[in-house]
């Protein structure tokens, strides 16, 4: 299935986003160097996907890291103004109560972030998705973005909304059975308005 190429180039570069943000996070909440950097670069989205693309080739390897460089700083900066807000007297609560790092970590702090995680996991996702397919589009021999492109070369406008309500739908799922669901089970400890 087509499908199955952009959801390979996706899943690594979101993993791995996850897994930078939350190591950056707090320090560039410390050091105005990094929210500089992370400013700059998120101004700069399409020149590091050429580059990236230019550097590697055309290969998975470079689609998956087009993909990150051009998540990275988004997720940060949205973790970062996460990581400002957090209540500093919950960090005091946990410190009289001699709460070890992973339990600060799991109970203090990520309820804190989820809904900046939250947030980042959805701009994540529009923009990461769009970018597989430009990466599909200009060099990879298949996938979504290749039958797109070949579909447009060809004025067959029926393929091109095939293709794209596909996807739609395949990106409104996404959403719905693994962002909401995941969203609701790390603020259940929330009050829920009347």
């Amino acid at each position: 299935m087509k499908l199955t190429i952009a959801t390979k180039l996706w899943l690594p570069s979101a993993i791995l986003g996850v897994v930078v943000v939350l190591m950056t996070s707090a320090s560039a909440v410390r050091t105005s160097h990094l929210q500089a950097a992370a400013k700059e670069a998120q101004e700069s989205q399409q020149s590091k996907l050429e580059l990236s693309l230019r550097w590697a080739g055309l290969t998975e390897t470079a689609a998956i890291a087009a993909v990150a460089l051009n998540k990275l700083p988004i997720a940060i900066v949205t973790v970062r103004e996460g990581a400002r807000s957090l209540d500093h007297a919950l960090d005091d609560m946990a410190q009289v109560f001699r709460m070890g790092v992973w339990r600060r970590l799991r109970h203090v702090i990520l309820p804190q972030l989820a809904p900046y995680l939250a947030a980042a996991a959805r701009s994540g996702l529009s923009l990461v998705w769009k970018i597989v397919l430009i990466v599909e589009l200009l060099g990879r021999p298949n996938g979504v973005g290749f039958e797109i492109g070949v579909a447009f070369q060809l004025f067959d406008v029926t393929r091109i909304l095939a293709y794209a309500l596909a996807f739609i739908a395949v990106m409104l799922g996404i959403e719905t059975f693994l962002v909401q669901p995941l969203e609701r089970y790390v603020a259940r400890w929330r009050p829920r308005p009347a």
